[in-house]
């Protein structure tokens, strides 16, 4: 279960009620802007927050170009079809500000994130399909936007994983419950689950997002009596031209979902367990899901590194998907993958390092329990494996930087047997004080023993290495530390583009 007592970012004001724009704007932002002006109309009234939402996706990146002209796979069809200039995008976020609605957009790809950014938006919605789409989710971290993510098809275990995340950067988040079949039977609601995740993310909002009947009134009903607090309908103005689907509400059927939301019963659902996915709800979040591709050729057991691969739809079973991609785990490949072909699970040997750097966590902190040196709360630790993780404890070190400004304060920390090899720096200076053990170092060649208080200068240039058998922190005070700074004797070393993990919130 995850605690979350630190990063408390609930809402304030009154419930908001969210208008999934989709992909029902067809194409045509006259008929868009008719929709956001209805919407405007059958919220009258009501003492709500209300909110309209897009979606944005940079098409040729987001569909793998040999299926960019498949009219018979359903998502590119729609997306192709559908598809706005980012120029008509602005048009409808602005046209949605205008009619006093919050601005809300939903990425389905790094470029998108950065549009949504420059756009205006007021929120950021993740959705179900991309919860756990680890590339994305880096990029939208990297955003101040507050987070509305939806949970369709995840089990807890992943949910815990991405709420840990944004919360351990600080995001302002609300949890949706979400059933990802369209539309939904009464059955499958699982209302239940809007307490289930109340209860395990104690401090967050907790709403519901879900495609049942637009005129099926009584599980929003139902929804505010479990405690949401945030709600999502698709939505839509149908036309000769332009007839609306089976799970998404007109105007009229807004206004009577609003009236009824006044209204709280309870429904029944599953109770005290995350539910089965369905295998409707299955194939169509698996359909949205980016799958992962080569970008380039790949050798039979070369390390597929983050350059190697790209993600697009739409993917094949038993492919890798964006969700398989953490930094503690690596694939290598098992026989040849051809540039823009699919990597399979079947065809890669998966490394997963988190037990391997929670060893290395503990021994971290034993090391500085044992050196008396404090450390402030929440800083990063840096983790240089040269040749590999599985040799950190031969071949490594762990840093802590404290500041890096024109000036910089760094921690280094070496485990007993523990070596650094050979390196230089073209811009900085750097002085070390041993603050605790002993270390072997060699400075262009020439061998020196230090102990504790020890203080050593080393100038731009100078090859340096150092080993200990004790186990050392080393106090670095340097000029200001660049990424790219460290140039190693050994050309290995260089090629080795996976050479570094971050890790937060450790200190727990």
């Amino acid at each position: 279960m995850v605690s979350t007592s630190p990063f408390q970012h609930r809402m304030q004001g009154p419930p908001l009620f969210i208008f999934e724009l989709a992909n029902n704007h067809m194409g045509d932002v006259a008929h868009g802007m008719r929709i956001i002006r209805e919407l405007k109309e059958a919220c009258a009234g009501f003492p709500f927050r209300f909110a309209v939402k897009l979606q944005y996706r940079d098409l040729p990146a987001f569909i793998h170009p040999d299926f960019r002209s498949r009219t018979d796979l359903k998502f590119v069809k729609r997306f192709s079809e559908t598809a706005l200039s980012w120029e008509d995008c602005k048009r409808l976020k602005d046209a949605i500000v205008e009619q006093g609605f919050i601005s809300i957009c939903t990425p389905f790809d790094e470029a998108s994130v950065d549009r949504i950014v420059a756009h205006g938006f007021d929120m950021l919605k993740v959705p179900s399909c991309s919860l756990t789409d680890w590339p994305l989710a880096e990029k939208i971290a990297t955003t101040s936007l507050p987070l509305i993510v939806s949970t369709a098809g995840e089990p807890f275990e992943e949910i815990d994983r991405i709420v840990s995340f944004y919360q351990h950067r600080d995001k302002k988040l609300s949890v949706l419950h979400c059933v990802g079949e369209y539309p939904t039977a009464d059955a499958n609601l699982q209302l239940n689950q809007i307490e289930l995740l109340q209860r395990r993310y104690a401090d967050v909002d907790v709403g519901y997002s879900t495609h049942e009947s637009p005129d099926q009134v009584e599980a929003v009903m139902m929804a505010i009596a479990k405690g949401a607090m945030v709600f999502e309908k698709h939505v839509g103005v149908p036309t000769d031209k332009y007839p609306l689907n089976a799970y998404s509400a007109t105007p009229a059927q807004v206004h009577r979902w609003l009236e009824a939301a006044q209204r709280a019963f309870a429904m029944a659902g599953t109770v005290g367990r995350r539910h089965e996915v369905s295998s409707a709800e299955g194939r169509s979040l698996g359909e949205l899901r980016r799958a992962v591709f080569a970008s380039q050729e790949i050798a039979a057991g070369q390390l597929i590194r983050p350059e190697d691969m790209f993600f697009a739809i739409p993917g094949q079973p038993g492919q890798l998907v964006t969700k398989d991609l953490s930094k503690y785990t690596e694939y290598r490949a098992i026989s040849k993958i051809a540039a823009s072909g699919p990597i399979m699970v079947a065809n890669v040997g998966a490394t997963d390092t988190r037990s391997i750097v929670h060893g290395i966590i503990k021994e971290v902190k034993l090391l500085l329990n044992a050196s008396g040196v404090a450390v402030p709360a929440q800083l990063e630790l840096e983790l240089s494996h040269h040749y590999g993780i599985e040799r950190f404890r031969e071949v490594g070190s762990a840093m802590i930087t404290v500041v890096n400004r024109e000036y910089c304060k760094r921690l280094l920390l070496i485990l007993p047997g523990q070596s650094h090899p050979e390196h230089w720096h073209k811009l900085k200076d750097e002085t070390f004080h041993l603050l605790h053990g002993k270390i072997e170092l060699v400075l262009d060649g020439a061998k020196r023993s230090c102990g504790k208080n020890d203080v050593v200068t080393v100038s731009r240039g100078m090859k340096h290495a150092f080993s200990t058998v004790t186990g050392a922190v080393i106090e670095e005070i340097s000029s200001t530390h660049s990424v790219g700074d460290s140039t190693y004797s050994d050309t290995a070393i260089m090629q080795n583009t996976t050479r570094k993990t971050y890790v937060t919130n450790w200190m727990d």
